[in-house]
């Protein structure tokens, strides 16, 4: 998907946690994680995770789960 303002803002605006829902639950093809988008998604994601302690994203990754 291209990298527009709009999706770079939604993005922006994102939590780690959302961010990492995203990751795990979205289905398979998802424009959201495919060309700029993808790339933008899984930097920041990314970088989000290197700013916060290994405590904090196990924290929020057993509250995300691995069920829906």
């Amino acid at each position: 998907m291209e990298l527009t303002p709009e999706v770079k803002k939604r993005i922006d605006d994102m939590s780690y946690y959302d961010l990492l829902y995203g990751w795990r639950f979205s289905h398979a093809g998802n424009e959201m994680f495919q060309g700029e988008s993808g790339q933008y998604y899984s930097e920041r994601m990314f970088k989000m995770r290197d700013e916060i302690s290994n405590d904090e994203h196990v924290r929020i990754s057993k509250a995300i789960g691995w069920e829906r």
